[in-house]
């Protein structure tokens, strides 16, 4: 049976099978991770690319400061901001062997794709439990788009001109890791099966590139945004047939009640295999290790504001939106790239607490 089909059929009919709860933990393997800047000499671009991988037995895991995977000046700047953020809202250290050797195999391939003036450190969390259940991870700093260049006054707009280049960095960082370049990973990947997912802007650009690399990619994931969106034109939902995936973060000030109803549409419409998860109490950050790192990541931590009633509310525990946006995303790219049924059950499952509506179609 296909992974496309182990998919479709987790939670249907008599012998459907148990969620496999292992997704909200680490997997099995030490997780490793490399950074390397490199050229995109097409485009006259230096991209600075990130993977996490399965390392090998025996790898030494060591909790790192999540700065320390940055480069200077990025590294100080990264860690000033962290010592002025509240303690409990952005992530602080990596659970890593940095530069291990990647363990023998043959492991699908997802990329990130990070939000509007983030990093591509925006999801350490997804790509560790991803690489934990045996996933090579890559992400790249969408250069003139990042946190970096807006601290520094020179970001690229929110516009289709900026999604077309995002699009193709994460095209080329795919490439990055297929080959054999300084990542380190050509040799443990399997191109046969890939998955992206993006936050936010990264949702637009991780449809964009599934819709134009065709065959190419085998599922996406969109997190709290839709993947096609009026606003930056360019996906077609329904021209997407390959399995997607949608978070809804009920409280999401930032896209508003309007936003989360295009993501249901585009739930709705999709052309083939469709879930989507609905979570209480999320913001637009909720999903992000940079949630309350900057005032404009601030709404997924704390105290705010419902968009849904305007009333005063606390936002759920910033780990804990980690935590879950984590395992449903291992859970989707398990299920579509792997055929783990058990994990496909888990997206319908409900779990944990703060999920409150989990749909496949």
């Amino acid at each position: 049976m296909t992974a496309l089909a182990l998919a479709a059929g987790a939670g249907c009919g008599e012998d459907a099978p148990a969620p496999d709860l292992a997704v909200e933990a680490r997997g099995p393997h030490p997780v490793g991770t490399r950074r390397a800047v490199r050229d995109d000499a097409t485009r006259g671009r230096a991209l600075t690319v990130q993977v996490w991988y399965p390392a090998a037995a025996g790898a030494a895991e060591a909790d790192v400061p999540i700065a320390e995977l940055e480069a200077e000046p990025a590294r100080t700047a990264y860690a000033d901001l962290l010592a002025q953020a509240d303690a409990g809202c952005p992530t602080r250290t990596a659970r890593v062997a940095v530069d291990a050797a990647p363990a023998a195999g043959s492991f699908p391939l997802v990329a990130y794709s990070h939000c509007h003036e983030c990093t591509r450190l925006s999801g350490l969390a997804v790509a560790e439990r991803l690489a934990s259940h045996g996933f090579v991870v890559v992400a790249v700093d969408h250069a003139g788009n990042t946190l970096w260049d807006r601290l520094d006054g020179q970001a690229l707009p929110l516009d289709a001109s900026t999604l077309a280049l995002r699009e193709a960095d994460l095209g080329f960082a795919l490439a990055e890791a297929r080959a054999a370049s300084e990542l380190g990973v050509g040799g443990v990947v399997d191109p046969g099966r890939t998955g992206v997912v993006g936050h936010s802007f990264g949702a637009v650009t991780a449809g964009l590139h599934a819709q134009r690399a065709g065959a190419a990619v085998d599922a996406a994931f969109a997190l709290a945004a839709p993947m096609e969106n009026p606003l930056l034109p360019g996906v077609t939902i329904t021209s997407l047939a390959i399995p997607l995936g949608f978070l809804v973060a009920r409280e999401d000030n930032s896209i508003s009640e309007l936003g989360n109803e295009l993501i249901r549409g585009n739930f709705a419409r999709a052309a083939g295999p469709a879930w989507k998860l609905e979570v209480a109490d999320a913001g637009h950050w909720s999903v992000s290790d940079l949630v309350g790192l900057v005032p404009a990541f601030a709404a997924g931590c704390g105290a705010g504001t419902r968009q849904t009633d305007g009333q005063a509310f606390t936002y759920l525990d910033a780990a804990t939106g980690r935590g879950l946006t984590a395992a449903h995303v291992t859970a989707f790219f398990k299920a579509t790239l792997e055929g783990d049924a058990g994990a496909g059950a888990y997206l319908t499952a409900g779990r944990p607490a703060p999920v409150v509506s989990a749909e496949q179609r």
